[in-house]
């Protein structure tokens, strides 16, 4: 079926945005997300106009917020004030990003893995754990591996891990498998925490710090007003806010001005070296 979105939505960026690490393009100009047991595909087909593969129903039940497409990013963008010239140069830059709401299971394992990582490994590890434990699904595109649960990770070993040259990181994940299957965490209960409630269970994970959790909070928890600080990001804010994060000032979409500033800065690698 085809559909219209008429707010801010550039499937390119989406892919580029170092949130989201299975995203697949074809060559018809095909995308592909996933999330938990649902695979989309997706194509602009004209402007504000795309096909996809779901119903109506679904794309209305699952995917419209799993695309943040309940909130105006062109309104927000046009909130950024003049006093801010670096801020509005990153969102122009960085128009059509949205802010996904992805698996939490996903996102707690793919960000523990980013830790110190560059996104093309963070893509090939995250892809091996769904081949090598993900149940397999058959499109019209492609057989899929879905990411695997708690419960099929439950048995998982060090190494198992090994083949993926996590390091320090696997003993990370064990512990989240540990905590999460074991239901000392329960990542739907979680969800209804306030942020900061949210943000420290979710720190309760070995090696979850405050990016990996603030990352997690804003990734699948849709909680904008968390910005996570990254290497990036601070070198952004050692050389254009001279040390002094501007996120306070930006409440609840301090998360999507940091995408905005995350896309610029790895457009623009060489000014932040």
């Amino acid at each position: 079926m085809n559909i219209k979105i008429t707010d801010d939505f550039n499937l390119q960026k989406i892919a580029d945005s170092g949130q989201c690490f299975r995203v697949k393009v074809f060559s018809d100009g095909m995308y592909r997300f996933i999330t938990g047991e649902n695979v989309l595909y997706i194509k602009q087909t004209e402007n504000g106009f795309y096909e996809i593969s779901c119903s109506e129903d679904q794309w209305q039940d699952l995917w419209h917020a799993y695309f943040h497409l309940d909130r105006s990013y062109q309104e927000i963008r046009r909130k950024i004030p003049d006093t801010d010239s670096y801020m509005k140069q990153a969102a122009d830059s960085g128009l059509g990003l949205r802010i996904l709401r992805q698996e939490p299971w996903e996102m707690m394992i793919t960000f523990i893995i980013s830790q110190q990582r560059t996104i093309p490994s963070i893509k090939k590890a995250v892809e091996g754990i769904a081949q090598s434990f993900g149940d397999a699904v058959k499109t019209d595109y492609e057989t899929v591996h879905l990411f695997p649960s708690p419960a099929q990770m439950c048995r998982i070993t060090s190494k198992d891990l090994d083949q993926f040259r996590l390091g320090y990181r696997t003993s990370y994940i064990l512990d989240a498998i540990d905590k999460v299957y074991g239901g000392r965490l329960d990542l739907d209960k979680i969800s209804v925490y306030d942020d900061m409630a949210l943000f420290h269970a979710l720190k309760s994970v070995r090696g979850v710090g405050d990016k990996v959790a603030n990352c997690i909070a804003l990734f699948s928890y849709g909680r904008t007003s968390l910005a996570p600080v990254d290497t990036w990001i601070k070198k952004v804010i050692d050389q254009e806010y001279q040390g002094q994060t501007p996120f306070p000032g930006y409440g609840d979409v301090a998360g999507i001005m940091q995408q905005y500033m995350f896309y610029y800065a790895q457009q623009h690698k060489g000014r932040y070296q």
